[in-house]
């Protein structure tokens, strides 16, 4: 087994009376026009420019270790964060879900905040047997990204076209490395105005790895979860983890 987790370790989303006809018909055509700049300036004031939030403040929002009991929570390295545009795959429509499995923030956010989320095994006793499941612990990467306008809301349909056209696999490019997903199965979960969530089957150096991928969206804000267990399949949803960031975002 130690020799599988380090293994897995390094293996580490636009006339007259014609004229007195053609006059009252400009005339009705001129109320329509009328009516029609008022429904748009209406409409327009429905929909105010909302804008994303920026870095610093999505760092105040994104979850730390003050809000998660039992888990080890660190801020994403620079090295360790990767962009919507560091991310593709082999097949256009899959790209919004390539770029949420690989932790980026999908679409086009304004700003974004990452942070690792380990889960902290029950028993500490110093024996090997320990120390392998401490590195077989589930890790959560969390993703709070913030769009302008209806981004959040772009994103999320592009997100849940990916995960019922893309169900039968897809090859993702991103950091250096590539994976090939082979199966993606839809889960179900609630959080923030509206969620999708899958199990995602992949391969990596010879590797295979189950990944749960979660994203929800809060108003203009999209939260994004793909947890991962280095020496084992993760059966659950990161719960606590999705709950700890869905009450910050309220």
């Amino acid at each position: 087994m130690a020799i599988t987790v380090l293994r897995r370790t390094a293996a580490a989303a636009a006339v007259t009376s014609l004229a007195l006809l053609l006059t009252a018909c400009g005339g009705e055509e001129k109320k329509k026009e009328d009516t029609g700049k008022a429904d748009a300036s209406a409409s327009a004031a429905a929909k105010p420019d909302v804008k994303a939030l920026s870095a610093a403040e999505l760092d105040k929002l994104v979850v730390e270790q003050a809000d998660l009991t039992g888990y080890q929570v660190q801020k994403a390295k620079a090295g360790q964060v990767l962009n919507a545009g560091d991310v593709s795959a082999d097949k256009a429509v899959c790209e919004p879900l390539a770029e949420a499995f690989a932790t980026a923030a999908p679409g086009t956010p304004g700003a974004s905040a990452q942070r690792k989320a380990i889960q902290v095994p029950d028993k500490k006793t110093g024996s090997v047997d320990d120390a392998l499941g401490a590195l077989a612990a589930p890790i959560t990467s969390v993703t709070l990204g913030s769009y302008a306008g209806e981004g959040a809301q772009q994103a999320f349909a592009a997100l849940k076209t990916a995960g019922t056209d893309c169900a039968g696999g897809f090859t993702v490019h991103g950091g250096g490395s590539k994976s090939t997903v082979s199966k993606v199965t839809p889960e179900t979960v609630t959080a923030g105005d509206e969620a999708l969530a899958w199990t995602v089957t992949s391969e990596n150096e010879g590797e295979t790895f189950v990944t749960k991928l979660v994203v929800f969206r809060k108003g203009n804000n999209l939260a994004g979860f793909s947890t991962l267990s280095l020496g084992g399949e993760v059966k659950e949803l990161p719960t606590a983890v999705i709950d700890a960031q869905a009450a910050k975002l309220r």
